[in-house]
């Protein structure tokens, strides 16, 4: 059974994904999953499944083809057409983030001077960063040998305050996510 609300689908979604779109949509799981096999989601591809649940977000939602992006991802997960942390590409992905009282280029310069010369992650070689900025954001990326790519993004929350977040994508499965989910959050929270 691939799983669309039945007794034994074994939904296999993030737990804390489905509350938050229900409260975000006021729209419930069942009623999302029924929206979805009513337009044929089971046989579709990511985008078409993200096109899906745009048109079912209420017209006065915030960030809709935000939303919309985590409806398709649960619904994905849900089905078993990919496992939480798993792109739409097959790869694997984790973040984790942490809101710090900076502005956005002072906390990428605190990643920087707390992190910036650790040579490994987890066993695994850091390559050369590359900082760059865009009008919304800092960053400071790097690849890892054997372990992907990292992106460290500081996103403006408001006058005096920033979201750092680290991505890693390219992970070749998702047996270490955890782990690595672990260990950026243990260095954010060391800022």
């Amino acid at each position: 059974m691939t799983g669309t609300g039945g007794a034994g689908s074994g939904n296999r979604t993030r737990a804390g994904s489905i509350p938050s779109l229900e409260r975000a949509t006021g729209r419930s799981w069942e009623s999302w999953l029924a929206h979805f096999a009513a337009h044929g989601a089971a046989t579709a591809g990511h985008t078409e499944i993200a096109r899906i649940a745009r048109d079912g977000m209420p017209a006065a939602l915030e960030n809709p083809d935000w939303w919309a992006q985590a409806a398709a991802i649960a619904y994905e997960q849900h089905a078993g057409l990919r496992v939480p942390g798993q792109s739409s590409s097959g790869d694997f992905r984790v973040s984790a983030s942490r809101t710090l009282p900076l502005d956005r280029d002072a906390a990428i310069e605190a990643w920087v001077a707390a992190h910036g010369a650790l040579g490994t992650h987890l066993g695994h070689t850091a390559g050369e960063p590359r900082p760059s900025r865009t009008e919304k954001r800092s960053f400071w990326r790097f690849p890892l040998e054997g372990a992907g790519r990292v992106e460290v993004s500081a996103t403006p929350k408001g006058d005096d305050r920033t979201i750092l977040a680290v991505s890693q994508d390219g992970l070749a499965d998702g047996a270490r996510i955890e782990a690595w989910r672990a260990h950026w959050k243990a260095l954010l929270a060391a800022l």
